[in-house]
């Protein structure tokens, strides 16, 4: 299958089931995303963070989130943008998502989180497949809302992508 057949089977296969779809946004370096609101359990202040040695800058630390040590991952990094300071605003939404097979609890670090809104599949496209400074397949859709666009990430190509077959981060 070719990569522009896989970014529309992707973008088909996300707005399958509804006409709209209820997602929390959030910022990273000036870039509004967003994720479905039924995989969001929490949003945390910032949290004491553990480093963990040999691990991939993406996914560096673990937290503590009510006893469960979770990964804490910088989707800056993942999409190549500069790690940053923390900041008054910034915050950690904890996830649920299937990574293979299994349900899986992970902190993602953000700028902001701004608001719970609706997001209509009439004003979302596919990414296009040249001109993106970002990996295509790491974006599900773009969904335009004003004069801008709202980014909703692929995180089962995000994550699966940093694994080998052992499971060990690349």
């Amino acid at each position: 299958m070719s990569a522009t057949a896989a970014t529309a089977e992707r973008f088909d296969n996300h707005w399958s089931y509804a006409e709209e779809v209820e997602v929390l946004t959030f910022d990273l370096n000036g870039e509004t995303f967003a994720l479905e609101a039924v995989i969001v359990q929490e949003i945390l202040d910032l949290l004491p963070e553990t480093a963990v040695p040999g691990s991939q800058p993406f996914v560096a630390s673990v937290i503590n989130f009510r006893g469960k040590v979770i990964p804490l991952a910088d989707l800056r990094l993942a999409f190549g943008m500069e790690a940053a300071e923390a900041t008054i605003d910034s915050r950690i939404i904890v996830i649920e998502i299937d990574l293979q097979g299994e349900q899986t609890l992970v902190g993602l670090r953000t700028d902001k989180v701004n608001e719970v809104t609706t997001l209509a599949k009439s004003a979302s496209e596919a990414p296009p497949s040249i001109g993106m400074r970002w990996r295509a397949d790491y974006i599900n859709c773009l969904v335009k809302r004003g004069g801008e666009f709202i980014i909703l990430p692929n995180l089962q190509a995000i994550f699966s992508s940093r694994h080998d077959a052992a499971g060990a981060a690349n």
